[in-house]
């Protein structure tokens, strides 16, 4: 195949721009001697994985998984290691007559001729990401720190915590301690992480990486580096590395492999340094749809019905983590018209949209939610969206918003949607204000999807099926449930992506009754179940029967209701 194809293939799957493609194009003129695959890795237009899935697109080459390369080396002295690290290659398996290697670039004809003319055999290729042979060659060849340790091994052997601040922002320029970090967020940004944790501890230092709502551990710099790293980031995010004693909140906006992040970094202290999350926002892969981020059929239909109301209160519950802010601005997504003015306040601002007035709240100046929010109403708003309801006061401004004609949109912290209502009360606000503001309560969490490629269905065994009352839900006889299985397309896991599963709870006439007679939540619940609401539990169980996910990932979530 040619360098063209591949190129063709990138830029029809969006992974590389028309100004990008020139901009590598330049580039290779001035240095020759690197490929077009490597310099679109190198100058962070493509990511090592986009590349090799092109490779494997265009090209029919068989990509390689870690799991496959083997422990020993299998090519012979005459092939150099120093040769095998330029041109990222590494040998899989040879017969009397043939060698299998993977390659990073697998349509080099130079590096694949000078490998038959050192061995004497034929050449069989296939794809590898660029750090993934690398690090197998460390193994095979005897090196096999993690890439992490050997980015810093030479450079941070001193013990670190009693550095002076002029030493400990030296150590934090350098190379090694950079290329760390960016290989972190690298690393992070090609699993679809949302959320990078660096934690200290006595003995190590961990790193994990949050894929699809689990957390999963992965190669750590030496702990010997944690002052040096964490210091990297505070720098990047503006914060002040000599506070080590309280935590502190920034943001940093990078450009990585061919993508624009925007990073919202969070530091506690802790017992043996400070542990530091990042959260990657990464607007590409947010999709501000309602059909794409689980909602369907009855739910669906109500939801859009109480956001096409021109006055009251719409209510998103959930606990951290359950895509609350993304519902959120789907919904607003669906409101942002030119006839509507909408103004939000949060504390952070997510995501920036255009065409919407977003308010960041700055508590420590007396920027607060309640404080942004009288200023708000005299802005003339159609729509407001308030990040939290935190307090009765932000709650009572919220309420006479409503009451003047403004469609208001806000979040809690409840397990479930009648939660909403009872967490409202315990606020102190009147019941009849409640009942005559709130239009709708939407709970929400997110489950693991299974991956399209390699997900396994089975027939439900009769016992599951009574157990769990299946038939509610489908008219099918037999009810085919699947299960995970791993792939090269989901890392391995059997999932790939996540999902809300929900209940929506509408105020209707019969539930403003119980309210008004200050009934308890499991009696709310009760009756908007009598009315025919779906809880979070069965909606998940209709979403395993589509085969969206799984059952274990249902019970994981939610509770049998």
């Amino acid at each position: 195949m040619t360098y063209q194809s591949l190129l063709q293939t990138l830029q029809a799957s969006n992974k590389l721009s028309v100004s990008e493609l020139k901009k590598a194009e330049h580039v290779q003129k001035t240095s020759p001697a690197e490929s077009v695959p490597q310099l679109l890795v190198k100058l962070g237009l493509c990511s090592e994985l986009d590349v090799a899935d092109a490779f494997v697109e265009s090209g029919h080459f068989e990509k390689v998984t870690p799991d496959q390369y083997p422990l020993e080396v299998q090519l012979p002295e005459t092939v150099s290691l120093r040769f095998l690290k330029n041109y990222h290659i590494i040998g899989l398996a040879q017969t009397k007559d043939a060698i299998s290697v993977a390659m990073m670039d697998p349509a080099d004809p130079f590096t694949i001729n000078s490998l038959r003319l050192a061995t004497g055999k034929t050449i069989l290729v296939k794809v590898g990401l660029l750090s993934e042979i690398d690090a197998a060659l460390d193994i095979q060849y005897g090196e096999d720190r993690s890439k992490a340790d050997k980015l810093i091994a030479d450079s941070l052997t001193d013990d670190l915590g009693e550095e002076d601040l002029a030493h400990l922002k030296d150590l934090a320029s350098e190379a090694p301690v950079i290329k760390m970090v960016n290989l972190i967020m690298q690393r992070a940004i090609e699993t679809r992480a949302s959320d990078i944790h660096i934690e200290p501890f006595e003995q190590i230092l961990k790193v994990r990486l949050r894929i699809d709502g689990v957390l999963q551990e992965i190669d750590a710099p030496n702990v010997k580096s944690t002052a040096a790293v964490i210091s990297r980031i505070k720098i990047m995010a503006k914060l002040n590395i000599a506070e080590r004693r309280l935590p502190q909140d920034g943001r940093i906006k990078v450009q990585m492999i061919g993508k624009e992040l925007d990073l919202r970094v969070s530091t506690i202290p802790t017992m043996h340094g400070e542990s530091v999350v990042i959260r990657l926002l990464d607007k590409e892969n947010t999709v501000l749809d309602f059909a794409a981020l689980g909602f369907s059929g009855r739910h669906l239909q109500q939801f859009i019905d109480v956001l096409s109301q021109p006055h009251g209160i719409i209510l998103i519950t959930g606990p951290t983590g359950s895509g609350k802010s993304t519902t959120m601005y789907a919904a607003l997504k669906q409101l942002n018209t030119p006839e509507r003015k909408i103004i939000t306040v949060e504390d952070p601002v997510e995501y920036q949209m255009e065409g919407i007035n977003q308010i960041q709240a700055k508590p420590q100046i007396g920027l607060t939610f309640a404080s942004a929010l009288r200023s708000i109403v005299r802005q003339d708003p159609d729509v407001i969206m308030i990040g939290e309801m935190r307090d009765l006061e932000t709650a009572r401004i919220a309420v006479q918003s409503a009451l003047t004609g403004h469609l208001v949109l806000s979040t809690l912290h409840t397990n479930d949607a009648a939660g909403g209502v009872t967490r409202l009360l315990d606020m102190g606000l009147e019941e009849y204000l409640l009942t005559s503001t709130v239009n709708g309560i939407l709970a929400q969490r997110l489950v693991r999807k299974l991956c399209s490629h390699c997900k396994k269905g089975a027939i439900a065994g009769p016992e599951t099926i009574n157990n769990l009352r299946l038939h509610r839900f489908t008219s099918q006889q037999d009810i085919v449930l699947y299960q995970p299985v791993g792939c090269s397309a989901c890392s391995n896991t059997g999932y790939r992506g996540r999902l809300a599963i929900i209940e929506f709870l509408p105020m209707t006439d019969p539930i403003r009754k119980l309210i008004m007679a200050h009934e308890e939540a499991g009696a709310i619940q009760k009756l908007a179940i009598a009315e025919g609401m779906q809880t979070l539990y069965e909606n998940g169980l209709v979403k395993a029967i589509e085969g969206i996910t799984t059952l274990e990932e249902v019970m994981r979530v939610t509770s049998e209701t």
